[in-house]
């Protein structure tokens, strides 16, 4: 149990202290390593499968994927254009002539010998001939006919344009190294060494639910002061970026029996659980005291806008022979929801499921105008970024920036983070941004 966790529920450094991102985020990083190293006593067999290549996407690879060959296969030219040995080039000004004594494709080697004073017309891809070390790009050089080609000195060196056999990928050697989240260039560098399947981690089950007798399902009229659950919507759509198995647990009244039936139901069949709502400290909201009698939990002010109130914790085991379940109690806002997913949840999912990179990746741009900012906490603005005249990344922000405005999230593009001890931005300034969608 982490230092955090290990206060009592009414330990004032929970209750009243607002944490740091930083602080909160090395604290679920602890308890999840503590429930993998928990995990090892169970038969960690079942959390491996081997699935087919073109399923992998957005899997994280289990074990590392050795190359079972050599690539390139062979020496093999870089370029378009003459193949020949670096003998024949020599030291003074006069241009190199070469004779042209054939053609090699890629896939259709050239079967004979290339002599001194002599070169081979040769593709891409192409195998080397043995006695051939050296290519001269087509573009390179000044005069070619079906007979002799020629080019001035110092156009290429010994050994330029040839790729090595191996130089890419050693027979035996990892090619993708294990923990990786797969993306499009890894399913396609397995396929360039033939391998047809991948050892993967088995997909974490992911319980959602949204709690609040505000919340009506889609289909259903609305009365005076009810609103349409978007939370889970939301949650599905996150969840389903990272190819997890969701288990969906609808919407769950604002009661004590209620929601401890429902939370005991969700750690029966996840490894993750996710409320949204009820974590403040309104009479209606309840999370604390049901995971006061079902698990380990701290319940966190944290320094940042949106998002600051949140829970985080464990479910314990119906029995001995089950895991624990990981807990997160998300706000209700709909744009605190998806800010605290990004910042906190993605990270940890990925964790769990075995994943050595969880930090979403960072740039920066320019901030295009204003950004009024208190100092003392994190803030996450939603934004659109995109190219200046002058090329560069500008960013600027959807507008109003309230935690309830889901269309701020809807029309951005991005997050602009600015850190804890940050104060107002000027126009011109740059500014650190998490983008919504990789380009790979």
């Amino acid at each position: 149990m982490t230092d955090l966790m290990k206060h009592s529920p009414n330990s004032p450094i929970l209750l009243t202290a607002s944490l740091h991102v930083d602080e909160a985020r090395k604290a679920i990083s602890e308890l999840v390593n503590e429930l993998l190293q928990e995990s090892r006593k169970f038969n960690n067999a079942s959390d491996v499968e081997s699935i087919a290549l073109d399923q992998a996407i957005n899997r994280i690879l289990a074990e590392d994927l050795l190359s079972p060959i050599d690539v390139p296969a062979a020496d093999n030219s870089a370029m378009d254009g003459f193949a020949f040995s670096g003998d024949c080039l020599g030291s003074g000004d006069s241009p190199v002539t070469l004779k042209i004594v054939g053609t090699a494709y890629a896939g259709k080697p050239y079967e004979g010998a290339v002599g001194p004073g002599e070169c081979l017309k040769i593709m891409t891809g192409a195998l080397m001939p043995h006695d051939c070390d050296t290519v001269i790009p087509q573009e390179f050089t000044e005069s070619a006919t079906e007979s002799a080609v020629s080019f001035k000195q110092g156009q290429v060196k010994r050994g330029e344009n040839r790729r090595l056999c191996g130089e890419d990928l050693q027979n035996g050697k990892a090619a993708i190294a294990a923990g990786r989240l797969l993306r499009p260039s890894d399913l396609g560098l397995a396929a360039s060494l033939g391998i047809a399947s991948l050892k993967v981690h088995r997909k974490l089950k992911v319980a959602i639910l949204s709690s609040g007798d505000e919340l009506r399902p889609l289909g259903q009229s609305l009365d005076t002061g009810s609103i349409y659950d978007s939370n889970r919507y939301s949650l599905t759509g996150l969840l389903n970026r990272l190819n997890l198995e969701i288990i969906d647990c609808g919407i769950v009244r604002d009661d004590p029996a209620s929601l401890k039936a429902a939370f005991i139901d969700a750690a029966s069949k996840a490894d993750v659980l996710i409320s949204s709502g009820g974590v403040s400290v309104g009479e209606a909201d309840f999370t604390k005291q049901i995971m006061q009698e079902l698990g380990d939990v701290g319940f966190w002010k944290i320094a940042m806008r949106p998002g600051r109130p949140m829970a985080f914790g464990i479910l314990k085991p119906v029995d001995a022979s089950s895991r624990k379940t990981l807990f997160f109690g998300l706000p209700g806002n709909p744009v605190a929801v998806m800010v605290t997913f990004y910042q906190f949840v993605r990270s940890a999912l990925l964790q769990l499921n075995g994943a050595s990179q969880t930090e979403p990746q960072m740039t920066q741009a320019i901030a295009q105008a204003p950004i009024r900012k208190k100092p003392g906490r994190t803030e996450f603005q939603r934004a659109i970024v995109g190219r200046g005249p002058d090329g560069k990344p500008m960013v600027k922000l959807t507008g109003s920036q309230g935690a309830g405005i889901l269309r701020s999230m809807s029309e951005a593009n991005c997050f602009v983070i600015l850190p804890h001890d940050q104060g107002n931005v000027a126009a011109g300034d740059w500014v650190d941004v998490a983008l919504f969608d990789g380009l790979l």
